[in-house]
């Protein structure tokens, strides 16, 4: 059962979400910021994998006047991605120096939990605040557990600690975060910041209790919200656990973007965080990006990679292809395609797609149906099975999206 879904629209520089709008895909580079080849090349690598919005690191006057420059090659090159800036500690003494810095970003962050302390806090904060109100810019909000506000949390231990039945750490912390996040959306409203240019995020790392929080501000809010597992980890544990928190919250209708946040491993593209977005929002049907191959995970029936391979065969072409495809083919990034090793659940599988072909498993005559629109239409023998299918995918799309 859906909590809700924001009825506010933001706009970032052209980019859309909350209300009716599809949820938005976001990256964040891993670059110095200063140096301005390394995070071009960057941004352009997360942009062309799909993401709509990329933050930046600054963090000192060097990164601070790189961005414009950026921002400039990224134009000049064809790529009018919207920039984020992501602000702890300084971010009122950079945005206050640095007019061009304004007006290159399209979207603040700031951290509630480190832009000051004590009287300072509150000052610093609406101080950002009253810059990206004069510049017309967004603000995320971005409560995080590992920066929470200390002063807010020790107030909340300690009235937890006079309770007859005291909560757990976990549930005051989530508590404090909720917290946090709705004092941070008074003061920046009040400071003059509109509703239509806030969005939130309360983050943590452990999967429960980032739902636990989400939850518990969507039913207090109405503000857009930014989802992401902080810290998930890499490889299978972070892919996995960003993948089922996003799902649970996103099947309810809370979250109008998202990012993935994977530790970098040696060899991996940045654009793996942007892959593993766009595949949660596809599995769930809520946007469309490249056709979807199903195939099958092989058993004893299918002792030869000749289905694993060309079920790679077809997902590479699709990555080659969806560029040009993207263009010339409206609608293609919904086509379902089928690849499956043996007479089990091949043909079943094949007709229920929109193309789709069944290779023989073990001991099956040699020959592989290819069935399109739910009607078996060839039967591919021989060494040329990949090419022949790839071309009749080819000849299938041109006809039906053209």
């Amino acid at each position: 059962m859906k909590i809700r879904r924001t009825t506010v629209s933001v706009d970032i520089d052209g980019v859309l979400m909350g209300s009716e709008h599809p949820v938005v895909v976001q990256a964040m580079t891993n670059t110095p910021t200063a140096n301005i080849e390394k995070t071009f090349k960057q941004v352009c690598e997360l942009a062309d994998a799909g993401a709509k919005l990329v933050r930046l690191t600054v963090n000192d006057q060097e990164a601070a006047q790189a961005v414009p420059q950026l921002k400039k090659q990224l134009l000049d090159a064809g790529y009018r991605v919207p920039l984020i800036g992501d602000f702890h500690y300084n971010g009122h003494i950079l945005l206050s120096k640095n007019p061009d810095l304004c007006d290159s970003l399209a979207k603040f962050r700031i951290n509630p939990g480190n832009v000051g302390k004590g009287t300072k806090k509150d000052a610093n904060f609406q101080q950002m605040i009253r810059i990206a109100t004069d510049y017309n810019k967004v603000v995320r909000i971005g409560v995080n557990w590992g920066s929470i506000d200390d002063a807010l949390l020790t107030e909340f231990m300690d009235e937890n600690s006079k309770k007859v039945s005291p909560k757990p750490f976990n549930e005051v912390m989530v508590d404090t975060m909720i917290e946090s996040a709705l004092r941070s959306i008074d003061l920046a409203l009040s400071a003059g910041l509109k509703e239509d240019k806030l969005v939130v995020s309360v983050k943590m790392s452990h999967l429960q209790d980032m739902i636990a929080a989400y939850e518990g501000l969507a039913r207090k809010s109405n503000v857009a919200l930014h989802l992401g597992l902080t810290e998930a980890g890499s490889s299978v544990k972070g892919i996995a656990s960003s993948a089922s928190a996003l799902s649970i919250l996103l099947q309810q209708g809370i979250g109008d973007t998202i990012r993935v946040s994977l530790t970098p491993e040696p060899g991996v593209p940045r654009s793996r965080e942007v892959d593993v977005c766009t595949t949660i929002l596809q599995s769930l049907g809520l946007s469309y990006f490249k056709p979807t191959v199903t195939s099958c995970p092989g058993c004893g029936r299918t002792d030869s990679n000749y289905f694993v391979e060309l079920a790679d065969d077809v997902n590479t072409h699709i990555e080659k292809k969806m560029p040009s495809w993207r263009k010339q083919y409206p609608g293609v990034e919904k086509l379902n395609i089928a690849v499956m090793g043996c007479v089990v659940n091949g043909p079943g599988e094949s007709k229920y797609a929109d193309i789709g072909i069944s290779l023989p498993g073990h001991r099956e005559e040699p020959t592989a149906p290819v069935y399109i629109d739910g009607k078996q239409k060839h039967v591919l023998k021989g060494d040329n099975i990949p090419n022949e299918f790839i071309g009749i995918l080819e000849g299938y799309i041109s006809l039906r999206f053209a």
